[in-house]
């Protein structure tokens, strides 16, 4: 049952990514280079172009979210987060991962570091589709990749584990939550 939230989990992650990109704009094909999926049929090449965009198409119609994009496409989860959820993403800025150490990101593409990128990518969903308005303090939101995150509230604003919520967007399958810095999940 586990595993089967979490392939939900991954295609929503997807579907955002794809969304995300520029209109008109079909999202770019995985390669193996990328270790994305590029298997005709999965869920995130379903063309609509007149329903909400999913959570993947959000994040790939994003000029902000390239990086996400791309690591999604990585770990393989484009597909996985393009399904029906309900996701609630919390999604990165592209600024958000260039405040990695440098070469963080360029390391955890490479397909031997799949498992890890696909872990931290994890740590950035839940299987709920929530609202900013429905988050309170001190709430803790179990993720897809395991642990919990915590959120807290300053001056109106809105923190995931100490990282800002800088807008939301609905999807069709859940939220989009734009934020500030990447959650990397506690050593296991």
């Amino acid at each position: 049952m586990i595993g089967a939230t979490r392939v939900g989990v991954v295609v929503a992650l997807a579907i955002a990514m794809v969304a995300c990109s520029p209109a008109g704009d079909e999202a770019p094909a995985a390669t193996p280079a990328t270790g994305g999926s590029a298997a005709p049929g999965g869920q995130a090449a379903v063309v609509d172009d007149g329903s909400q965009p999913n959570v993947v198409r959000v994040a790939v119609g994003s000029a902000d979210h390239t990086t996400l994009v791309a690591a999604l496409q990585a770990a393989g989860l484009v597909d996985a987060l393009a399904n029906v959820g309900p996701f609630t993403v919390f999604a990165p800025t592209n600024a958000a991962f260039d405040k990695l150490p440098a070469g963080t990101v360029e390391t955890l593409v490479k397909p031997e570091n799949k498992a890890t990128l696909v872990n931290i990518l994890y740590h950035h969903v839940t299987t709920s589709a929530l609202d900013l308005g429905l988050f309170k303090e001190g709430q803790s939101l179990n993720m897809v990749g395991g642990p919990a995150v915590v959120i807290t509230r300053k001056d109106g604003d809105t923190f995931v584990d100490g990282a800002k919520v800088l807008g939301s967007v609905r999807a069709s399958n859940g939220w989009v939550h734009v934020i500030d810095a990447v959650l990397v999940p506690p050593a296991k």
